[in-house]
């Protein structure tokens, strides 16, 4: 994936972001809905996805992966940790992962 990074890098040369619109600059909203709709298409997924489905699987991802809510609340651009702990969620397999200091008793 690095190596199709730095070509396409190399390549287009991006300025400001690394994927620019047509005109430099940022993507508009329509624009990369418009391309994650094709990429989902192509991609033969049946569920549907938004730009707002991938925010959510990045966020969740990150919060799995250990990363403090803290962090993911400034990479959002929340204002307030609640409403991190809403938009995010705790997958079934973390919450299993979670041991009680009950179960480290010698008895």
């Amino acid at each position: 994936m690095r190596a199709i990074l730095r070509t396409y890098y190399d390549e287009w040369k991006p300025k400001e972001y690394l994927f620019e619109g047509q005109y430099e600059g940022a993507y508009s909203n329509r624009s990369a809905a418009m391309v994650l709709k094709r990429a989902v298409a192509r991609a033969k997924i049946k569920k549907n996805v938004t730009l707002h489905t991938l925010r959510h699987s990045y966020a969740t991802h990150l919060l799995e992966s250990g990363v403090n809510l803290r962090y993911i609340q400034d990479l959002l651009g929340h204002n307030s940790p609640k409403t991190t702990m809403i938009y995010t969620h705790v997958s079934s397999k973390k919450i299993s992962e979670i041991r009680s200091p009950m179960d480290d008793l010698p008895f």
